[in-house]
């Protein structure tokens, strides 16, 4: 099958090594960005235990990213659970183009990411918080 923007090798030993990470508290996140010119994704970074609120502070204002977070979810129970979440980071205010080139990558990047959870981003730093991702993952 023919795609628009490639997944090289090391971006799927990457999310391979994340997704199996054993993780004991906090959350984690791997940062995954489309470069226009060559068309292929690049890891852009990786982080260990770092909040929400902090990692929304980290992307980009004017440019589309995925981010597959390892999500710290505590149960009402007390359970503690740590689910793969994509966020689809795609700020209104990015390039038209790039954001098209991201959009049609996306269904890709989910299924090699192999991430059944996606949150859609649009609206910057506001748009993701500990309360949002928690409406989207607890029942």
């Amino acid at each position: 099958m023919s795609y628009t923007v490639d997944i090289p090798q090391s971006i799927k030993d990457s999310l391979r090594k994340f997704r199996f990470a054993r993780r004991n508290e906090g959350s984690a996140a791997l940062i995954v960005k489309i470069n226009k010119a060559k068309l292929i994704m690049e890891e852009v970074e990786l982080f260990d235990n770092i909040s929400v609120e902090d990692l929304a502070e980290e992307l980009p204002e004017n440019s589309p990213r995925y981010v597959v977070l390892s999500y710290e979810l505590n149960h009402k129970d007390g359970r503690k659970s740590f689910p793969l979440v994509l966020i689809n980071w795609a700020p209104t205010t990015s390039e038209i183009g790039l954001l098209t080139l991201h959009a049609s990558a996306l269904i890709n990047f989910q299924t090699t990411a192999d991430v059944s959870k996606v949150l859609e981003v649009r609206d910057g730093p506001e748009g993701l918080t500990k309360d949002v991702i928690d409406a989207k993952l607890l029942p």
